[in-house]
């Protein structure tokens, strides 16, 4: 029988899922199933993310991989934890480095905007502190799976072939290992086509046998060293050996009598945090479905602005985490909000490209965890006979002296990925997050606002018509986006624009927990090739 994996003449109906025991969402069924399997075999939330998260770099490459950046929140024993696994720029890293090559800005593809990568040291600290099962057993499902190959899902075949076009017009050496690797025959897989990765699995075996240490010291990081040198690269295995990730307190705002928890700076849910703190401060919304769109956006823009402004490694940000979300700066921004749709500028609050997955265990353990190359497969740089392809985060370091995210030596840049986690009256409510770039702080405020607002269940809130602001007055929207909401919002000012396809309007997961019955609920993603398992 031949059809067409990607044409839906009708539209689909998926149901929220119940569990009790576990459950598991994320954006691949073969990486569901994995973290379903380690639960059983008695691992907690926290193994089976680190499984899945290893699964996901063979079944989704096209979004992250071995080279990836990683963030995760963890509510354990009754306590919140996040983990910043985003590396820095190398030492070499200069602007005079950059400029030296004939850039006047880091470009978005080869070794120039490769970071440390962060992904094998997350899984690796994960387990350390807050997992249960041997180390090397949460990797064996990945290994496995690369090793037998898997028929390919048709997101990721569609992205693959984007890969190719996007990579094939660079005559420079340093891509070619990515074609060996990813395009042998010369294309991207075919949706159902299988796959298999060898060199992607002798590399996780080798990070499995060493928590890690093979990618960071040992031969791994020699020969990323070695490439790196041989095609003109920045990144050494000094910039490896040095990297650590770092635990950090998580960051919140207060909506609808529930807090909702970000990592800090230098992610980025900070802006999510500000969009629903100056939604607090705009009161009950309207029974009116377009004022209550046009609050949303205008709120989410604003957060944006400053965002843009300020974010960068905390330490370094010209405005504090604390000023940018007190109160009295989040109600004057809310007061800027009128019937009209805003040209939005940053304020002034100084005074004088991505895989998401959730899990919970039945001891009440749950995870909130994000996984990247930023943009599709990143770099387009692949370390030969290895299978670790390399993100591209660099390219939002800015060349210019007087901006905030200006490059530098060591330091870690601005960051898309944002994981969440809802709690209330201090307890867990659950993970979720909308991966996909510049559109997941505006996913976290629509899944938020829909379930905490709207009180739509963790499936339907995933399922609503997505919006995204761009730019100025700017705001994209889903092809489903119903008209009259679209036509309401332009006579507001909003100049929108419907798109052809939803790819760009983030993959979300989430999982939530009645704390009285302990009973589950999950939602996956309509608009990739999801799952959410339960047990």
């Amino acid at each position: 029988m031949n059809h067409d994996a990607h044409y839906y003449p009708s539209p689909s109906r998926r149901m929220v899922t119940f569990g009790s025991r576990g459950m598991v969402a994320t954006s691949q069924p073969l990486g569901a199933q994995v973290g379903i399997q380690v639960l059983q075999q008695g691992g907690n939330a926290v193994d089976a993310a680190i499984a899945v998260a290893a699964a996901l770099t063979v079944v989704e490459p096209t979004s992250n991989g071995l080279g990836s950046d990683a963030f995760a929140i963890v509510w354990v024993n009754g306590e919140l934890h996040g983990l910043n696994a985003s590396g820095p720029a190398p030492r070499a890293a200069t602007i005079e480095a950059i400029r030296a090559q004939g850039h006047d800005k880091i470009p978005k593809h080869g070794l120039l905007p490769v970071t440390v990568p962060g992904a094998p040291a997350a899984w690796a600290a994960l387990s350390e502190r807050f997992g249960k099962l041997p180390f090397a057993n949460l990797l064996a499902p990945a290994i496995t799976i690369a090793e037998s190959g898997f028929p390919v899902s048709p997101i990721v075949s569609l992205m693959w072939e984007e890969a190719c076009a996007d990579y094939r017009p660079y005559d420079d050496g340093s891509f070619q290992p990515w074609f060996d690797t990813f395009a042998p025959n010369g294309r991207a897989p075919r949706p159902g086509e299988r796959w298999a990765a060898p060199d992607h699995a002798s590399t996780l075996r080798a990070i499995a046998e060493t928590r890690g240490q093979a990618f960071y010291k040992g031969e791994l990081a020699q020969r990323i060293d070695a490439f790196f040198r041989e095609h003109g690269g920045l990144l050494r295995r000094e910039d490896l050996a040095a990297f650590q990730p770092e635990w950090v307190e998580p960051i919140s705002t207060r909506y609808r009598g529930h807090d909702i928890w970000e990592i800090p700076p230098n992610g980025s849910g900070l802006i999510a945090l500000q969009a629903l703190g100056i939604l607090e401060r705009l009161g009950e919304e309207s029974r009116d479905p377009v004022e209550t769109l046009h609050r949303r956006i205008e709120a989410t823009k604003l957060g944006y602005m400053d965002g843009k402004r300020y974010i960068t490694e905390r330490d370094a940000m010209q405005a504090s985490v604390e000023r940018l979300l007190a109160d009295d700066y989040l109600q004057a921004r809310a007061e800027l909000i009128g019937e009209q749709a805003l040209h939005p500028q940053h304020g002034n609050p100084i005074k004088g490209g991505t895989v998401y997955l959730a899990t919970a265990d039945d001891d009440g353990n749950m995870v909130s965890f994000i996984q990247s190359n930023y943009m599709g497969f990143g770099s387009g740089i692949v370390i030969p006979g290895t299978g670790i392809s390399l993100q591209n985060r660099g390219c939002t370091f800015s060349l210019d002296p007087e901006h905030a995210n200006v490059l530098a030596p060591g330091k870690r840049t601005y960051h898309t990925i944002i994981p969440g986690f809802i709690t209330h009256n201090g307890e867990a409510v659950g993970p979720f997050g909308v991966m996909g770039g510049y559109m997941q702080p505006q996913g976290h405020v629509q899944v938020i606002t829909s379930m905490l607002e709207d009180r739509l269940n963790p499936q339907a809130a995933l399922d609503l018509p997505r919006w995204k602001w761009t730019e100025g007055r700017t705001v994209e929207v889903e092809p489903h986006f119903p008209d009259h909401l679209a036509q309401a919002l332009a006579r507001r000012g909003h100049r929108i624009v419907k798109t052809a396809d939803s790819i760009s309007f983030g993959r979300g997961q989430i999982i939530l927990r009645d704390n009285a019955s302990g009973v589950l609920s999950g939602g996956t993603e309509p608009r990739c090739d999801s799952a959410v398992l339960s047990w």
